[in-house]
């Protein structure tokens, strides 16, 4: 059997402010770094055993994933970071507050910016202080494969490459493989390894910081998947991500 766990970043200081964030390099919250900490205490107790991880080139993932790991004694294991795992880029809503850039445009308007598969937000200029073209930590990534903006159709275009070439491929080799990275990018795997359709997509939010497993046989055929934690609480947290963009 191989195991591949998902794991969505702890809440960060904007998922606190009820900012968009995108690919804005935020930290963990004291919260936040508590849930990951909770998150590699439950994959201990369940018995997992990473020998190979993934994360994102955002610290709010790349924390989580060590907290995860030093709750487990697996520090030492091997990690690849791929911007490619990077959240979706919000373009010009980046910083902005999600209830009241609902109160400006409506809940239907940022429903969409949110959540459609196809339409992005209005892009940035490539000077633009938030622009990655302005940061050096993309500076060996081609031109052409930076964002000013994305729809998820975009963000899941972009990691489809890596979880095909990279991620998926490890599983050969490694039997519990941990990815820790963020609510978007993430729902683009999921979308893949579930056959959602791009309608059904739109209603999937997923929770900071509880792990979701998903189970292989040896030729790779999705046997099952299952969020590990109180299924109650996890209801609760999935319904808190989806009201955050309704008006206050």
């Amino acid at each position: 059997m191989k195991r591949l766990v998902l794991i969505r970043h702890g809440e960060s200081q904007w998922n606190k402010e009820n900012r968009f964030t995108g690919w804005t390099d935020v930290d963990l919250t004291e919260k936040g770094i508590q849930e990951a900490i909770k998150a590699g205490q439950q994959l201990k107790a369940e018995g997992f055993h990473f020998t190979l991880a993934f994360t994102s080139y955002l610290k709010r993932a790349v924390k989580t994933l060590n907290n995860v790991l030093d709750q487990m004694d697996l520090d030492w294991i091997p990690v690849e970071k791929s911007w490619r795992l990077n959240e979706k880029h919000y373009g010009m809503l980046q910083g902005l507050n999600k209830a009241e850039t609902t109160e400006k445009y409506g809940e239907d308007q940022v429903l969409i910016w949110r959540r459609s598969y196809d339409v992005a937000p209005e892009p940035l200029d490539k000077g633009d202080e938030r622009s990655p073209f302005q940061e050096t930590r993309y500076a060996g990534v081609d031109a052409k494969d930076l964002p000013l903006t994305e729809s998820l159709k975009d963000t899941v275009d972009r990691i489809l490459p890596y979880w095909e070439s990279t991620i998926k491929a490890s599983l050969k080799d490694h039997d519990d493989v941990i990815v820790a990275a963020h609510g978007n990018s993430l729902r683009g795997i999921i979308k893949v390894l579930k056959g959602i359709s791009d309608e059904g997509i739109i209603s999937l939010n997923l929770p900071t910081a509880i792990p979701y497993v998903f189970e292989f046989d040896d030729n790779m055929n999705l046997v099952k998947d299952y969020f590990i934690g109180d299924p109650e609480e996890i209801k609760k947290l999935m319904e808190a991500v989806a009201n955050q963009g309704k008006k206050k």
